[in-house]
Order: structure tokens, then sequence, then C-alpha cells
């Protein structure tokens, strides 16, 4: 029987929690919301922090502290992901692009690690390329050198490293600095898909994406967002991966119906445990991923 992982990314730094009022943003609300995704069979969680006074994404230290302690304090075994993602827009002007614009949040790869630092999670992530969010002047920027700067440090840290890859492109760039030694084996992967403008959140982008990781020492996962969330949940457990679901991606149990982080993780392993699977508890991902305890 083959056994799949579940990762939930709890509540993420994008508009939810003007869409949901479900979405956790104090951080007593997500650390909770962390621990019953885990009671429902969730691995790993995946953690941002956002402002309790804007619910806006946020990259204060002590918020990520309260988040990683109100867990740690009632459950030491389900392993924490923290973002290390932030502080990566960037929002030019029109015709002339320079200064950058209201909404730019840019800071350099040491910086963007500054929490992880501190509280030295299980694994934190690494987004692995540049692209265009959406319309308009948004650039998400992770450039070539800044990936390696944060993989060092990252390795440094004793942090297991998650690299987010958004397009092909991204995943090319990966699969070199693994040949180049820059990441430890096994390398987790999450193949990010759906997100407006990367990779699309179908059979041919994963699979195309399965296929390039085969020949390497990787264990990858995948989402998709919106309503393609569960959709590629069933496609990454036929293609062999591991899951990704969660508030961060995808506000809704079905249309109409708003979702819990803990729904969409007991949901996840019903489809799992449809096409014959079992889902993988937190000391088997850990063996999995040849991860210490914390």
């Amino acid at each position: 029987m083959s056994k799949t992982f579940i990762t939930c990314a709890i509540t993420g730094a994008g508009d939810g929690p003007k869409r949901s009022s479900l979405v956790p943003v104090t951080p007593e609300e997500i650390a909770d919301s962390a621990l019953a995704a885990a009671i429902a069979g969730a691995a790993i969680v995946h953690l941002h922090v956002r402002d309790p006074d804007t619910g806006e994404g946020s990259r204060d230290n002590d918020l990520y502290r309260q988040v990683v302690e109100r867990i740690r304090d009632r459950n030491r075994d389900v392993i924490i992901n923290l973002t290390a993602g932030m502080g990566g827009d960037a929002v030019f002007g029109g015709d002339d692009p320079l200064p950058l614009q209201n909404g730019t949040d840019l800071i350099g790869p040491t910086e963007r690690l500054s929490h992880v630092k501190k509280l030295r999670p299980d694994i934190c992530t690494l987004d692995c390329g540049s692209y265009n969010v959406g319309d308009g002047n948004l650039v998400y920027v992770s450039t070539s050198d800044y990936i390696r700067v944060g993989a060092k440090r990252i390795r440094q840290l004793g942090v297991r490293p998650e690299l987010e890859v958004f397009d092909l492109g991204h995943l090319r760039y990966s699969l070199k600095l693994l040949r180049d030694g820059v990441f430890d084996a096994p390398t987790m992967i999450q193949f990010c898909l759906g997100v407006p403008y990367g990779a699309p959140a179908d059979t041919a982008a994963m699979k195309m994406m399965a296929d390039m990781v085969r020949d390497h020492d990787v264990i990858w996962s995948a989402f998709g967002v919106g309503r393609d969330q569960l959709r590629m949940v069933a496609q990454a457990v036929l293609l062999g991966g591991h899951v990704r679901v969660g508030l961060e991606d995808n506000l809704y149990l079905k249309r109409g119906v708003p979702a819990r982080n803990e729904q969409l993780v007991t949901k996840a392993a019903e489809i799992i445990d449809t096409l014959g699977g079992a889902v993988m508890s937190p000391e088997e991902t850990r063996d999995l991923l040849r991860m210490e305890r914390s």
C-alpha cells in the first residue's frame, strides 16, 4: 500500500480573511487551526502569519514565535514548515518602472530568513524563481543568486528547505542546484500549480514536473489553487507524489461551502484512502525525509 503525507497550508498571506471568516488571523487562531489540521491527519503544517489588527500578511518575527510556541506546547510531533517567501513583492510603475510603487515589500534573501534563524523550524520554504503575480505590475522576485544565497543559509541553520516551484523554469534551476550539491538528499520539492501566472493546475503540467524529477533523489508534493485543489490531490496520489491542501490555496469544500483547514485535510485523507493509499503519520514522514525529531 502506498503512503502519502499531507501538508496543510494554514492561512497564507493573501486576501483570504476578506473572503472567508474561517481563515485564521491571530497567532492563537493560526495555531489552533494548525493543531486541528494535525489531528485530522496533516503530518506537516505550513505557516504564514498575519497582522492581528489588519489581517494582512506579516513578516513579524514575534508573531511567528507565538504561533510556533503555541503549537509546540500542545503537539511535539507535527512537522512545522515556516514560509520564507515573504519580502519578495515588487510593484513597478507603468511607463516609468521606478521608483517601486505602493504594495512593494522587497528584502534580500538573508533577511527573508530572519524568523527561521530565530525559531529553527523543521522545514522552511525556498521560492525557486521569479514570476508575474496576476495582472498588473506585481512581480515576485527570487533571482538565481537569491536562491543560492537562501539555500546556503538554510543549510547553515540546519533546516530542511522545501523548494517551491511555480513553473518549469523554476524546476529546471532547482535540479541544476541539486546536481551542484547545493541541497541535501532527499530534496523536498513542492509543485505549486494554478497560481496566476505560473504552471497550470492540470494533469499535463504535474506529470511533466513529476517526470523531470523522476531520476533524482527528490520527494515531491503538489497543490492546486481554488477549485482545483482537491482534484490535484487525486492527481498527485496517482502520480506517486504527496499532497498539500489548506486555506492558503482554497477556501471551499465545494461550491458555496466555506471550509476549515481540518475539513480540507479530512477530504484529502478520504481521497487518498479511496485511491487505495494510506495517510502517513508525522513520524513516518520524518523517516521518509530523513529528518531528526524536533
